[in-house]
């Protein structure tokens, strides 16, 4: 009886020990290989220490998630991490008190937190004009080209040999058409690939106001006689079948892996899952662009997402966030991450680990990424931040797509994008500059 008391008292101690760990609420939109790793970094944090407990939760797609928390935050039931994409950057930062900037957070907890630890083009984006880093740089990347290695052996082309301009890509997708392929080319996230890193990767400016970083007051820029020129040439391959579109945001990704399709552009971030889940020889090469260009190719710019800390919470809590932080930002854990996904060692101790493992010259264009991003960045190309951006981006999928059948012109399609995003940058300057 005595025996059973000591265990029931243990048991009831264990209970409140274990009850007694602060829970920090992650929410993600992370899917399919990048869902098991956030979910098995949340897990190898909580397996580090037993005072946190992280518990990752997928709420969506990006736009549904970040809608979804404003709605739980004015509802006071706001998650503690939110993984929010690049382009809702601009939003966030005027959010007010919803949100704690992570050099605060960082600060408040005693956690050494160095931002110039951090690959430049990567810190300086989530970086207010103060100086303090706002959010967490977690599965950032770049846009990068993904190409059939054995589908370009059957069709007569050199698998070793990736195109690297667009005349390049053209010529590859006539060779590919012809030996039997329906789908030479795709893209993903089209505004991403086609607009904001064409843009940067050309030296050309995106919006006015150094895209945005600069100022409220940025308006679109991307109808210009380069801009044109792409789109034209893209639609013009879409009638013949050399591209084929095959929806919005990363949808077109599965018929690459498929080998359905053997031409991509898209994120570093798809890395992860071709690797896993192709059955065929892959390469990754650099984003095409237009030799004749002056000043290309520059470098691209930052997709992906980061971490954004919601207010309101206790500082017991925040504590949680900034060792869960320290403990992702461990060179260590940054390069198995981008080994594993494709995403960018975010550090700069991150990328030498990687590159000293010999994992770029084991797995060759696994550098791409990383080197497109290093290079040095100029006004134009630092990257694109602007207002109600979530939603300029369904514009551009709305126009593009108006564009890809035929409906309109390049020149009538990016002419709507521009008026239309403008709009709704001018209405988002009006609403936030007197804040």
């Amino acid at each position: 009886m005595r025996h059973k008391i000591a265990a029931a008292v243990f048991a009831g101690l264990f209970s409140l020990g274990a009850s007694a760990q602060v829970e920090i609420q992650w929410w993600h939109s992370m899917t399919s290989v990048n869902g098991e790793w956030v979910n098995d970094l949340a897990k190898d944090f909580n397996a580090s220490q037993n005072k946190y407990k992280v518990v990752p939760t997928y709420k969506g797609s990006y736009d549904e998630s970040m809608t979804a928390a404003i709605a739980a935050y004015r509802a006071g039931n706001a998650p503690h991490i939110l993984q929010v994409f690049e382009v809702g950057t601009a939003t966030m930062m005027a959010s007010g008190k919803a949100i704690k900037p992570v050099g605060e957070v960082m600060k408040e907890a005693g956690q050494k937190f160095d931002p110039s630890v951090y690959i430049p083009a990567v810190a300086s984006y989530y970086t207010a004009p103060n100086g303090q880093m706002l959010s967490f740089p977690l599965n950032s990347s770049t846009t990068v080209f993904y190409y059939n290695k054995d589908a370009f052996k059957t069709a007569g082309l050199d698998p070793d040999k990736p195109p690297t301009t667009w005349i390049e890509v053209a010529q590859a997708a006539a060779k590919l058409k012809a030996a039997g392929h329906a789908c030479p080319l795709t893209i993903a996230w089209q505004g991403w690939t086609q607009l904001e890193s064409f843009s940067a990767w050309h030296n050309v400016e995106f919006a006015t106001r150094n895209n945005g970083l600069s100022g409220l007051d940025a308006r679109l820029k991307i109808n210009s006689p380069l801009h044109v020129r792409h789109i034209e040439n893209l639609a013009n391959m879409a009638k013949q079948g050399l591209f084929v579109y095959k929806g919005r945001a990363n949808t077109a990704e599965p018929t690459f892996v498929s080998g359905e399709c053997a031409m991509i552009t898209t994120s570093s971030g798809f890395y992860g899952n071709v690797k896993k889940n192709a059955k065929f020889n892959f390469g990754l090469s650099t984003l095409p662009y237009y030799a004749d260009v002056e000043g290309a190719p520059q470098n691209t710019v930052i997709g992906g997402a980061s971490l954004w800390v919601m207010g309101g919470k206790k500082p017991e809590e925040y504590k949680g966030v900034a060792e869960f932080f320290s403990f992702i930002s461990k060179p260590e854990i940054q390069s198995a991450s981008h080994k594993r996904t494709g995403y960018l060692p975010i550090t700069t101790a991150a990328f030498t680990l990687t590159e000293q493992s010999g994992f770029y010259k084991e797995n060759p264009g696994t550098e791409v990424a990383p080197n497109q991003m290093i290079r040095k960045t100029t006004d134009k190309s630092r990257g694109i931040r602007l207002g109600n951006y979530v939603q300029i981006r369904t514009i551009e999928d709305e126009e593009l797509e108006q564009v890809w059948a035929g409906r309109k012109t390049a020149k009538e399609g990016l002419d709507a994008i521009v008026k239309r995003g403008n709009e709704l940058l001018e209405r988002f300057e009006k609403a936030n500059s007197k804040k």
